[in-house]
């Protein structure tokens, strides 16, 4: 109740500044008054969902667009993860399968990084009527890192002749935990929260994935050469720039500043380290 006549408040304030008053009402707010703090806190829960409500991700035409590309590499020479050796259903899945944590190019390029832009606040539309799969091919997740827009459909398939269970570490979204038999039906969902977790197969433990859920459509993956595109960018507001984010589950996490000009495409080149 307190959060929401504190917003009427709020909204009855800004018509009061756009009307006749709003010049002096102006000069009143913008004068601020020091003096002993009586009683000390943290910041109000209003003021949390007011700048919540404030960086809400809004999609719409993009009229000036650029575009960021680049390539991962890992620094140095990280140890790569040695074949996994199967103890079930070693008919179907053989007797070890490849360590997909860790995969490497012949020049240290990183498959399946995260590439995000992680405080745009408009662009593009997120698209929620795509359809995205996630299958169980052969004991192994196909793709290893899948991006699940919020509100978009995650469909989860089991193309082998055995029994799967699909398991999800979610925390902020429903987790699920299925079995998934041969030729059995596909399990379809929608998150509605971002976030980033694991997935896993209970039975085949060396069978694990990353689901991200993200609230922009500004994220990829990079692929075998360590390559990632980031289309349809709007440059940021006035001289400013994006914070894009770099994550692998093997390698450290970065942040770096990118610059987007319009009708042109900013390069990068990203090291991660073990």
């Amino acid at each position: 109740m307190k959060i929401r006549w504190w917003l009427v408040g709020l909204c009855g304030v800004g018509f009061l500044m756009s009307g006749a008053v709003g010049s002096s009402f102006g000069l009143l707010r913008l004068q601020y008054q020091g003096g002993p703090v009586a009683e000390k806190g943290s910041v109000p829960e209003t003021f949390r969902v007011v700048e919540a409500l404030r960086l809400q991700y809004q999609g719409g035409p993009v009229f000036e667009k650029g575009s960021v590309s680049g390539v991962v590499k890992a620094a140095g020479q990280p140890p790569v993860p040695k074949p996994i050796e199967v103890n079930k259903d070693q008919d179907e899945c053989g007797k070890s399968q490849p360590a997909e944590s860790l995969i490497l190019g012949a020049g240290n390029e990183v498959k399946n990084a995260l590439i995000r832009l992680t405080n745009i606040v408009k662009g593009k539309r997120l698209d929620t009527a795509t359809k995205v799969v996630l299958d169980q091919a052969k004991c192994r997740f196909v793709p290893q890192v899948v991006i699940v827009p919020v509100g978009a459909t995650l469909e989860i398939k089991n193309s082998d002749p055995i029994t799967h269970n699909f398991r999800t570490f979610s925390i902020e979204n429903d987790p699920i935990n299925r079995a998934q038999p041969k030729n059995g039906p596909v399990i379809s969902t929608k998150f509605t929260l971002p976030e980033m977790f694991k997935a896993q197969c209970d039975i085949h433990k060396w069978m694990s994935a990353w689901i991200v859920v993200a609230d922009n459509p500004y994220s990829a993956v990079t692929d075998d050469k360590g390559q990632f595109m980031l289309a349809d960018v709007p440059p940021a507001p006035g001289a400013g720039f994006y914070q894009m984010e770099i994550w692998h589950e093997m390698l450290s996490k970065v942040t770096k500043e990118v610059t987007v000009k319009a009708n042109a495409d900013t390069g990068m080149s990203v090291e991660l380290k073990k």
